[in-house]
């Protein structure tokens, strides 16, 4: 058995397939959640898929007594990955101290908390909205970060700011920043998957929930935009391929190899466009979308997608899988909320 691992928001999107990939890596987990914008039954669905359950603890990471006690409860945590975070960037507008207070105060507490409990190192998810719209794509982990178009990119801004100047003040820890690109698609079991509350406010939920007949339409905001089809182009990366990128950046903080602080982009390398994504939809699935073109959305960017040849390189990773499979997980876990009666 390896090394015992924190994953905090560990019942969301992200945290919950990156458990199952730890666990199947061999390494034990403990998920920290308040359950702010997930369900407990999530670490059912881990169990089913590893046959290991993980150990959960509903905690809110801001709370810092409570997190002490984790700490002190499961003595051999040697890493963390820390999720915990809201992330609706249209909330963060209407409620940014919320988001000041939620995305910022978790870190500085688990930073507090890593030395005294001997916690070797934090992995850190970061996001391409750092980079704004980039000057040149594909982007690379040098270019100059953009003032952010949001309170919710601000706190990825400043969270990376707080762990490098940690790290430059002495703290005896390592620090992998992985910056996400669009993560899509849900385990190929369709066990776990994405569960956003009410609306969603991400493309790949709204077009399978508008398949489904939950949504009447879907709209694709913007048509004339210096793109080959008039509509935004961003990386979508299958979530499976990008929990993996985790499991091979904690190798690397678990053996201290590289610098004390480092910076990854996490995606495909590819762009694809808001239009591509409905055909490959339609394509993979043979179920037709009622969509139209609406005006642009305030704040969205035109273009966007990631040179990955870092991470790649450094630390043997690539993303896989193909965006009609990608597409067809996302469909298949539909299916089956439809199928539970839960959406």
């Amino acid at each position: 058995m390896k090394q015992t691992i924190l994953v905090t928001g560990g019942t969301g999107f992200i945290g919950s397939h990156t458990t199952v990939e730890l666990q199947n890596a061999g390494y034990k987990v403990v998920i920290v959640d308040n359950l702010s914008n997930s369900q407990a039954s999530v670490v059912d669905g881990i169990e089913k898929i590893t046959h290991v359950r993980p150990a959960f603890e509903q905690v809110d990471c801001c709370d810092k007594e409570a997190m002490d006690k984790v700490f002190a409860k499961y003595p051999d945590i040697e890493g963390i990955i820390h999720f915990a975070a809201s992330k609706a960037v249209g909330e963060s507008v209407e409620k940014p101290l919320l988001y000041y207070r939620n995305n910022i105060l978790s870190l500085v507490n688990l930073l507090e908390l890593m030395p005294k409990h001997g916690v070797k190192g934090i992995i850190f998810s970061s996001s391409c909205t750092v980079y704004g719209q980039p000057d040149v794509l594909p982007v690379t982990e040098d270019a100059p970060i953009k003032a952010a178009e949001s309170p919710y990119g601000n706190t990825k801004q400043i969270n990376e700011e707080i762990i490098r100047d940690d790290i430059k003040s002495g703290a005896p820890i390592k620090a992998i920043l992985l910056r996400y690109f669009n993560p899509i698609g849900s385990h190929p079991t369709a066990l776990i998957g994405e569960m956003p509350n009410g609306v969603p406010m991400n493309l790949i939920p709204y077009v399978t929930q508008t398949a489904i007949g939950i949504r009447e339409q879907l709209k694709v905001f913007g048509n004339d935009y210096d793109t080959p089809d008039g509509t935004c182009i961003r990386d979508y990366i299958y979530v499976v391929d990008l929990a993996k990128a985790h499991v091979k950046a904690m190798e690397r903080v678990l053996d201290m190899d590289g610098d004390k602080l480092e910076v990854f982009n996490i995606g495909t390398g590819n762009g694809v466009s808001t239009k591509q994504i409905i055909d490959a939809f339609e394509k993979a699935t043979g179920v037709k979308l009622n969509w139209t073109y609406a005006p642009r959305r305030a704040g969205d960017i035109e273009k966007v997608w990631a040179n990955p040849e870092k991470a790649n390189k450094v630390l043997g990773w690539k993303a896989e899988t193909s965006l009609e499979d990608t597409l067809k997980s996302a469909w298949n876990w539909q299916k089956r909320l439809r199928e539970e009666g839960i959406q």
